[in-house]
């Protein structure tokens, strides 16, 4: 039976420690012991340098996660174990203190079945349209980029998330009128 473990790693170097443990794997031949090794990520839609681009942001940042296999105590074997623990840049298994002196490695504690779907939904689920990061949020005073109101301040009043758009107050002949932008017309001050 496999469960589903979190890895801590060296921040930075997930996809290249994930790369790493599954070399190891196979030179081990420990793939039936241990399933899949994922690095969970999301697409996220941003604008850099006046630039709209898709870039890929790891959902957590300094972790891994590990479908391994488990006996019936709920143990990791100990050559998955230590397969896992001596793989340059892991740091050990999320919430288990790691004790050298220890005869038998500690019992880690799986993901809740819950977690690790909503975590898989995340990275198998269809990425049709990326996630929209807007570098602002309600209240903040902005500057429009572009458009009819070109250099106009204004505060942010309300942000929809799943259609990018931004509805910006900007004082127009002494009025406050509201305007809708899309997200990208509009950076942060």
């Amino acid at each position: 039976m496999k469960k589903w473990f979190v890895l801590k790693v060296e921040s930075g170097r997930e996809e290249a420690i994930r790369d790493a443990l599954k070399a190891r794997i196979e030179a081990q031949k420990a793939g039936d012991l241990i399933g899949q090794v994922l690095v969970p990520v999301e697409k996220v839609s941003e604008i850099r340098a006046g630039r709209k681009r898709v870039v890929e942001r790891r959902l957590f940042p300094g972790y891994v996660v590990v479908e391994a296999e488990v006996d019936e105590e709920g143990r990791i074997p100990e050559k998955v174990w230590f397969l896992i623990r001596e793989t340059q840049g892991v740091q050990g298994f999320l919430g288990v203190p790691y004790d050298r002196r220890a005869r038998r490695p500690p019992k880690p504690l799986p993901m809740k079945e819950h977690e690790a779907q909503r975590i898989l939904s995340n990275v198998e689920g269809p990425q049709d349209a990326p996630k929209i990061h807007v570098g602002f949020k309600v209240g903040d005073t902005v500057r429009i980029r572009e458009g009819p109101f070109e250099n106009f301040d204004g505060y942010v009043e309300q942000i929809n998330d799943q259609k990018g758009i931004v509805q910006v107050i900007v004082n127009i002949f002494g009025r406050a009128t509201p305007v809708e932008l899309e997200y990208w017309q509009v950076e942060a001050m």
